[in-house]
């Protein structure tokens, strides 16, 4: 990882949705206000930015661009779910692109992004707007398949943090409950779950996260909100051949963890097999031995470096 470095710029964008609401973005700019852009894109959906997130990239030749997604972070207001869809955060994305005066960006994330950190939205945003691309680094695959929500919330991770599942499973379905103490106890217990999963070895850190107000509600909720409605997709929508075929020309990093059980390398694997079934830009892909699912692992966080490395040389 790079140094630690403090944005030049920051600011809100500002986005009405109704005579009543607007979502306010944060987002902030460091690194060479000269260099490449990149856009960093987090997890979650719900997770917000880290300022640790600015070190993956190199501040001599990265012009380094985080922002909140809509109720995440900074960005206000907190939690809210209402016009909060993934469409309307790739239509977000773009905004941004255009308010600060950028063609072409590299696209950089994972998940979705806390555990998302953006890898759904990267995918979407690049088969939406497929000329504004420059490259894309993934990590930790995530296609909002119902198959991988039901390993990961019902019948498959349970199997292997069973003393975490057992903490998790009495708040199940409470995140909308009147009383805003059992809100908030299946938002810290939803939050938990994956933080205790995350890694190879539980990090203390990231369970005491979960335990901070309005961290879990933020998290919880927006994650929640996007997996009861499929992600506001059909299922499977991201590996069809007519959705890879937008994107195939643009050069592609995958960093996944062979122990991820947020985001199995399966996922990781069928990407691979959809992209490379036609003849495509390159395709370079990472299976971790030692690491789960956090790009906070050494050996992820190391060639996700690597990664952000390599394409601001090459394109």
């Amino acid at each position: 990882m790079y140094p630690p470095i403090d944005p030049y710029e920051t600011g809100r964008l500002d986005i009405r949705v109704s005579p009543t609401l607007i979502h306010s973005l944060y987002y902030e700019v460091s690194g060479n206000s000269s260099g490449v852009p990149v856009v960093f894109l987090h997890g979650g959906p719900g997770g917000g930015v880290d300022p640790k997130d600015r070190q993956f990239f190199n501040p001599k030749k990265y012009k380094i661009v985080l922002f909140d997604q809509r109720g995440a972070g900074k960005s206000t207001p907190s939690a809210c779910l209402d016009h909060n869809t993934t469409w309307d955060l790739v239509a977000d994305i773009e905004r941004l692109r255009e308010k600060l005066s950028i063609e072409k960006w590299h696209v950089f994330g994972g998940s979705w992004t806390f555990h998302f950190e953006g890898r759904v939205i990267i995918v979407i945003l690049a088969q939406t707007h497929p000329n504004r691309a420059r490259s894309l680094v993934l990590r930790g695959i995530f296609t909002l398949r119902k198959s991988e929500l039901r390993f990961f919330y019902q019948d498959g991770t349970s199997h292997l943090f069973p003393e975490e599942w057992s903490y998790y499973v009495p708040y199940h379905g409470l995140l909308n409950d009147p009383d805003e103490k059992i809100r908030l106890g299946a938002a810290k217990a939803w939050s938990r779950w994956e933080m205790a999963t995350s890694r190879l070895f539980v990090s203390q850190d990231s369970l005491e996260r979960a335990e901070e107000d309005d961290f879990a509600l933020a998290f919880a909720r927006i994650e929640n909100h996007y997996f009861v409605n499929d992600g506001f997709m059909r299922d499977g929508q991201l590996l069809e051949e007519q959705s890879i075929a937008k994107i195939r020309h643009i050069p592609i990093i995958v960093v996944q963890g062979r122990y991820d059980v947020v985001c199995p390398p399966t996922t990781a694997w069928a990407l691979k097999a959809a992209w490379e079934a036609k003849e495509s830009a390159s395709f370079t892909f990472h299976l971790v031995p030692d690491a789960g699912h956090s790009s906070r692992e050494p050996e992820i966080e190391k060639k996700l470096v690597e990664a952000a490395d390599e394409v601001v040389e090459k394109y």
